[in-house]
């Protein structure tokens, strides 16, 4: 039977890879200074370069979940036209997006009991879920059923690797990811810490360097000591921080088994709690 892939707009992957894949991408709104804006992975609406120029202004974003609502519109017309659906989701750990795709399918089952519809937490966000979802593309074109590949989807969903830095740790203090005090006393010693996603999809800071070399060593550190050699594409994700990204692909493709390195922007959905300046790299750990 036919079948679409579909994500959502936290994916960060570049468009003509969302095209290449014909990934559905459902769009998720973001606040910013009272405006409600649909982020969308062409950018329609404001492009992520204006985002973080509002953000450096001194402009106030925030973000909201998807919800059913939302679900069903989107997905109806696919199951009106016959075919079915494996929607890899934003992470549960970091959103109430997830619960909301679970009451939407429960109630499109109702009016389409033929059609099958899978919503898989991916416990991956951002450019991490970006990385998957080019995965998944790949697994589709080659051939892979509905059923088989909702299967590799939930088999191999934590084995994606996700490091990452920021610049500015007042965005982080907003989300609750550190308090006043930790991110005015990291501000000051020019700390960064190092984040990453943990089993449940939750962030968590494994350990904090001094500047932004040190971090960049780091990232690259986990790249040589756990990246599956039978999968050396790399994701090197950034928040308006692009001539870092391009220093950072150099440094991979010299010192790292690394083949296939992807830049892609970091939109506004996560942009909102990290800021400018984040530096991240995705990749596949090697199987355990």
């Amino acid at each position: 039977m036919s079948y679409i892939l579909a994500s959502d707009a936290t994916l960060d992957l570049p468009l003509d890879l969302v095209e290449k894949y014909h990934i559905a991408v459902v769009p998720m709104a973001f606040n910013l200074d009272g405006q409600e804006i649909l982020h969308y992975p062409d950018e329609r609406n404001m492009s992520i370069e204006s985002f973080y120029e509002a953000l450096k202004q001194g402009k106030t974003a925030s973000t909201s979940q998807i919800n059913p609502a939302t679900y069903v519109e989107f997905f109806t017309p696919v199951l009106e036209k016959g075919e079915d659906i494996l929607y890899v989701c934003f992470t549960s750990g970091l959103s109430g997006t997830y619960q909301s795709a679970l009451i939407a399918k429960d109630m499109l089952s109702e009016d389409f009991p033929e059609r099958t519809i899978y919503v898989i937490d991916s416990l991956c966000a951002s450019a991490g879920l970006g990385y998957f979802m080019n995965l998944v593309g790949q697994k589709k074109d080659a051939g892979f059923t509905l059923e088989e590949l909702k299967d590799w989807v939930v088999e191999n969903r934590t084995r994606l690797a996700h490091w990452f830095t920021v610049d500015d740790l007042f965005h982080l203090q907003k989300g609750g990811r550190l308090s006043l005090a930790e991110a005015m006393l990291g501000s000051a010693l020019k700390i960064k810490p190092i984040i990453s996603v943990d089993g449940e999809g939750k962030l968590y800071v494994e350990n904090k360097v001094r500047g932004n070399k040190k971090s960049v060593e780091y990232m690259i550190a986990k790249i040589n000591d756990t990246m599956d050699e039978n999968e050396r594409t790399v994701f090197i994700g950034h928040g308006d921080a692009e001539e870092r990204a391009l220093e950072l692909k150099e440094k991979l493709l010299e010192r790292t088994k690394a083949e296939n390195i992807r830049i892609t922007k970091i939109g506004p959905i996560i942009g909102t709690h990290t800021g400018p300046g984040m530096l991240a790299v995705l990749f596949m750990e090697k199987p355990e």
